[in-house]
């Protein structure tokens, strides 16, 4: 069912000092790529339409991993909403269009699960897109990435294009963002258990009741599904989508409450005192899970379980906490 591309074909990596795009490229070498092509922000602005087109006029990449996005939490969204729509609009439009101009044999565009209506059945399918309000928040950043499966999908139609997309669950790992005033919930978590281990605390207050369900997926599963699904044959990757619904969820298809996932980052931080749950504080949707059986079906599965990869987590946040404490 999957190629194995030439390795010394060129692959090209937008946004290669994120947390994914970094995955991608420890994946892409693990798998034998020798001809992986990055740029930092310094060096190429994606949102530059004529500096894109005369990167890919140069490089010519054989296959374009588009990891690249302008990203951040609540506050961030709803304080910068013309930024985020902005920016991710024309980082998509400039890759997606110098791919196809350029002739790119592929190309994979990384989204978000937050394209799904806010009240979507769960789990959540592939076909729920579209089919109700956004969440609020981070209804702009949304619609951009939204924008970037029709984009796929477009010139998917128009110029017989190989331009897939996948949508990730909530991921963490390596090269997370530990900034207790605006990162996820899994660094969060270990770096407030880390704190009050070693400050001897007697115990850690987590946001909310506790109650809501969420699903985590490791990064480098991440990285592994997304080489996976592209290098899937064209008409195996096909059959799965369809011609007007061109992306495959990427998940674990379980999920855990926030406070079953509050206890195993105190058990592998080791904190010893009680955990207390603040309902006061929001808690956001009660459950968000996507339904991954389209995936399963094509031949991929994590292989990180939660424990070990919070140990892995923990393990990266302990190495890079000088870089961390800015």
């Amino acid at each position: 069912m999957s190629q194995h591309p030439n390795p010394q074909r060129p692959v090209y990596v937008a946004g290669h000092r994120g947390m994914v795009g970094a995955a991608l490229v420890r994946a892409l070498r693990a798998a034998g790529h020798e001809n992986i092509i990055t740029r930092t922000h310094a060096e190429l602005d994606l949102t530059n339409q004529a500096a894109v087109a005369a990167f890919f006029a140069a490089e010519r990449p054989a296959q374009v991993y588009l990891a690249a996005a302008k990203v951040g939490g609540i506050h961030a969204n709803d304080t910068y909403p013309a930024d985020f729509i902005y920016d991710n609009l024309t980082i998509e439009a400039n890759v997606i269009h110098a791919a196809w101009r350029h002739r790119a044999d592929r190309l994979l565009f990384l989204g978000s699960s937050c394209i799904y209506p806010r009240l979507a059945a769960q789990p959540m399918r592939e076909d729920a897109l579209l089919t109700g309000p956004l969440e609020p928040t981070n209804e702009p950043y949304a619609i951009a990435k939204i924008a970037g499966i029709k984009l796929c999908e477009s010139y998917n139609r128009q110029h017989g294009t190989d331009f897939r997309s996948v949508m990730p669950t909530n991921l963490y790992g390596p090269g997370d963002n530990y900034d207790l005033a605006n990162s996820h919930v899994i660094p969060a978590l270990i770096r407030k258990f880390h704190e009050a281990t070693v400050g001897g605390a007697e115990h850690v207050e987590v946001w909310g009741s506790g109650t809501p369900r969420r699903e985590f997926l490791h990064v480098d599963d991440m990285a592994a599904a997304c080489l996976h699904v592209m290098n899937l044959e064209a008409p195996t990757y096909r059959s799965h989508t369809g011609p007007r619904l061109s992306h495959i969820n990427v998940g674990t298809g379980t999920d855990v409450t926030i406070a079953e996932l509050a206890r195993m980052v105190s058990e592998v931080v080791r904190f010893e005192g009680d955990i207390r749950f603040d309902p006061s504080k929001p808690d956001g949707a009660p459950r968000k899970l996507l339904d991954v059986s389209r995936l399963k079906a094509l031949g991929w599965q994590p292989g990180i379980g939660l424990r070990e990869g919070l140990a892995q987590a923990y393990d990266w946040f302990l190495a890079h906490q000088g870089e961390l404490r800015r």
